[in-house]
Order: C-alpha cells, then structure tokens, then sequence
C-alpha cells in the first residue's frame, strides 16, 4: 500500500515543552475536564486508519505534528517534535511483525521516557514487557479495538502522555490465565493480585479504591505490600509502580 508522507504543521517547528511529572498515584484520574490540547505523533502504515487517527484526536482537539508510515520515519519525527505522545501500530513495514514495536523503543532509547501509546491488532504479553523494559514508565499496550471505544482510548492516551503505565485489560485477562511457574507473584493475597491488575491497567490509587470499594489508607497499605513482597526498595512511587507491574507481566 502507498504511503502518505510525513506530515508536519505548517510553520517552525514548536519549542520543546518542558517535560512533565508522572501522574500522583494518589491523584485522580484525567477526565475529560482535566485534559489538555497534546501534541502527537502518529505511525501506522494503513493510510485510512492513520488518517482516521488523525482526524479524531484533531476532532478531539489536538494537534497531530506528524503521521508517518513506517519505523524510521517514527523515529525521525519523535526525536524532531518531542510530542507529548505518540500513538504507534506494532506492525509495520517492511515484515510486518514488530517494526513499530522496535521503533518506538529505539525513540525511547534516544530520547529517554518519550511516551509511547502502541496499538496491536491481537494480544502479544510480550510486547508490554518489552516497552516497559527501561523501567521509565509512560508507556501504554491496547488493542486496535479499544480505538473504536473512543473516551477509554482518550483518557489511555492522556494517562500515557502523563507518566502512566496502561495495559489493556485483554493483555491483564491473558496474564491472569496464563501464569508461567515459578511465580514470582506466589506471596501476593488474592486482594494484592487484584490491586497489581489495576495497577497494570494504569488505575491510581483514587480509582483502584473506587473500583474495589476501599478507604485509601486500605489501597496504599496493600500497594506498599505489595512493593514489599516483591522486593521493591523505597523509591520514587512511580518508579516502583512501574517495576511491579513488569514484575507482573513476567510472571
């Protein structure tokens, strides 16, 4: 299939933004009040599905500053536009298996902790560890499904370009099945599983205690057992948020 070229807004190229912090795991989480114009890249090969990308974040009141159609081209325009997100498929040319994947960790490799929000046709666990691999956060897996339901893929994007980590629940569904032996995850209560599932999905502390029914206290003694039967020292929240739920993801 052609491919469009890069498309680019008219003009000079915007200053870098200055980066922002990861969201609070306390904090609410982003609704529609909270959201704010981003700045985005998109790659996807399949011209219809980039241009369709393009034209719901624009209608949803965002700038798109560049929609390519393959990895190189990925990379060139994160490491030109510093975007605030950038909104990638996994399959890309020339083999169509993991190009898109391997592009959006090379962009990060080169400019560490680029949020990247990938699309993937079908469930593949091993992609989510790959881009949380760095331990940086800002990163998120869903499938090309969740696009069709378009308030959970704004407020996934949103989380991503805040610092968060969000796994479709699909990928979580498929972790919970298919759990390899030795379990690192053996310590944890049936409650904590439940709490690293959220956790794994994006949720903040404020939504896992809405979800479960919990006081925040009870949420932030369970995630600090957590943390602790994993063997995370004391760090940044987000931090350890992050290596638990990679933790999660290879188990």
């Amino acid at each position: 299939m052609p491919l469009t070229p890069d498309k680019t807004t008219s003009g000079p190229s915007s200053p870098t933004r200055p980066e922002t912090g990861p969201c609070s795991p306390t904090g609410p989480e982003p609704g529609r009040a909270a959201r704010r114009p981003l700045r985005i890249v998109v790659a996807d090969d399949a011209v219809l599905l980039r241009e369709g990308l393009v034209r719901l974040l624009a209608e949803d009141g965002h700038q798109v500053v560049a929609a390519v159609g393959d990895g190189p081209a990925l990379v060139e325009a994160v490491l030109r536009h510093r975007p605030d997100v950038s909104v990638v498929d996994v399959r890309m040319p020339p083999t169509h298996t993991d190009e898109g994947l391997r592009a959006a960790i090379t962009a990060r490799s080169q400019l560490p902790g680029a949020p990247m929000l990938v699309l993937s046709q079908y469930v593949e666990a091993s992609y989510a560890g790959d881009l949380l691999a760095d331990g940086s956060g800002a990163v998120g897996y869903l499938l090309k499904d969740r696009v069709a339901r378009v308030e959970e893929f704004l407020d996934a994007l949103h989380r991503v370009a805040r610092g968060a980590t969000v796994l479709d629940p699909q990928v979580v569904a498929q972790l919970l099945a298919g759990q390899r032996r030795p379990d690192p995850l053996g310590a944890l209560t049936a409650r904590e599983r439940e709490l690293l599932a959220l956790m794994a999905e994006g949720h903040s502390n404020t939504a896992i205690a809405l979800r479960l029914v919990l006081s925040a206290s009870a949420v932030e003694k369970h995630i600090g057992n957590v943390f602790a039967k994993l063997g995370l020292p004391p760090d940044q929240a987000q931090h350890r948020r992050v290596l638990a739920v990679l933790a999660y993801l290879r188990a």
